[in-house]
């Protein structure tokens, strides 16, 4: 659909794009040259995360993944979204959808401009980052389009990325069809991660791939070091892998290693980054239940009306986690659960996600279009960090906030997002 991008390539162009990790692989092989040290994971699965998806989605290099480098404004910006909106939680959720309505795009500037607060200021500052970012990058591709070949095969990853294909897609479309360059920039976002409260801001993706794909991923290398045996297991699975292909473990046969695939299942299954979302019903539905209820009344029902404009609540932890459907160790990080037949109350209740069974990415029309790029991703990163590197878990206890993203922190300081993990080299000697 998009061409040879990260989640569609296989052979040589998988292979390179691949070498992404390779700076990444590099940090923290220097931080272990001294033997066994405590690493900040979430740091630095943030930071590769946010590589990844803007080489994949603009052709743009965001960070070097080196120690002590400058960070990109960009970066830095979708890493202060989610905290910075956060705390304006009741104000985005009840007075935007109506200060959007009021006036011209210029006066509603002004008002945001001189209402004296300091967080509005702040997300301000944050979308004119993204604003300016990607305003730049695309008039940089632009201009290697209408400079032809040539100038393509300079950009990285050569063009390949979602802006450029969306772009070039554009330039060929019929005159009727054709979208203004805004819109183009708009696209960008929506094709890559789609958000119902935000659908015109185009950097969603961004701020989901740094913190929803990077939280799983350091939640996974949390339950891989607090139990080694699994860890052991998931090694040996990939140097295997490594070993019967040269080193290289090509596209089709990294998204098929079966106990890759049901680590990163379970993890998602219970502890899905984000564990709850809201919806509101567009119209007046019934909706039945699974299970029949009393009323006040003492009746039982089986459906309840849902009028227009109600809030609903998604559960998304108690639905993937249900004893009911998984059993009576759904509570339990158990990834041989994948390698047998699934409950047959599961497949009888049809959930309705687009994943597994699972909620995880939703389903649906506002189901996330993203979820296989943000599979692979994982899988890439799992199988580059695990046979390179042994983790062990802290000596201080980590907590993981039930936020609007779940975050780890240590206990003693729950202000700063962290997670520190021990680390050692599985073969020193390499």
């Amino acid at each position: 659909m998009f061409g040879q991008g990260l989640s569609s390539t296989q052979g040589e162009q998988h292979k390179k794009q691949r070498k992404m990790l390779n700076p990444l692989e590099k940090a923290i092989k220097d931080k272990l040259a001294q033997g066994t040290r405590e690493v900040d994971v979430l740091h630095w699965m943030g930071r590769a995360a946010l590589e990844m998806i803007g080489q994949s989605g603009f052709g743009f290099s965001f960070d070097p993944l080196v120690e002590g480098s400058m960070p990109h404004p960009f970066s830095e910006a979708a890493k202060a979204f989610i905290p910075t909106t956060s705390k304006m939680s009741l104000e985005i959720q009840y007075l935007l959808p109506i200060l959007v309505k009021i006036g011209s795009p210029k006066f509603r500037r002004w008002l945001v401009d001189h209402f004296p607060n300091k967080r509005l200021h702040a997300i301000r500052d944050i979308i004119d980052t993204w604003d300016r970012t990607t305003s730049e990058i695309f008039e940089a591709k632009k201009r290697a389009l209408e400079e032809g070949d040539e100038a393509l095969a300079q950009q990285i990853g050569q063009a390949k990325d979602l802006m450029s294909i969306l772009m070039k897609a554009n330039i060929e479309a019929s005159e009727e069809d054709r979208l203004s360059d805004r819109e183009v920039l708009g696209q960008v976002g929506r094709a890559i991660f789609r958000d119902v409260s935000s659908p015109d801001i185009r950097m969603t993706f961004a701020f989901a791939a740094t913190d929803t794909t990077s939280n799983a991923l350091s939640r996974t290398l949390h339950l891989l070091a607090l139990q080694p045996e699994m860890q052991e297991r998931l090694r040996s699975e990939v140097l295997e892998a490594r070993r019967f292909h040269n080193g290289y473990i090509p596209y089709d046969d990294l998204v098929s290693l079966p106990f890759m695939d049901a680590v990163c299942r379970e993890t998602l299954r219970l502890h899905a980054p984000v564990p709850k979302v809201m919806r509101v019903a567009r119209k007046d539905v019934v909706l039945p239940l699974s299970t029949p209820i009393k009323g006040i009344d003492g009746r039982e029902m089986d459906s309840i009306l849902v009028p227009k404009d109600t809030k609903i609540f998604i559960a998304i932890l108690n639905a993937n986690r249900d004893p009911l459907l998984w059993g009576a160790d759904s509570l339990q990080w158990k990834p041989e659960r994948w390698l047998v037949p699934l409950p047959k109350a599961l497949h009888e209740a049809r959930m309705p996600g687009i994943y597994s069974h699972l909620l995880t990415f939703l389903g649906g029309g506002r189901a996330c279009i993203g979820f296989k790029f943000s599979q692979l991703e994982m899988k890439v990163v799992l199988s580059t960090l695990i046979s390179q590197f042994r983790f062990y878990p802290p000596e201080k206890e980590i907590f993981w906030q039930m936020s609007g993203i779940t975050t780890p922190v240590l206990k003693e300081s729950p202000e700063t997002p962290q997670l520190p993990l021990r680390i050692e080299l599985v073969n020193p000697k390499a």
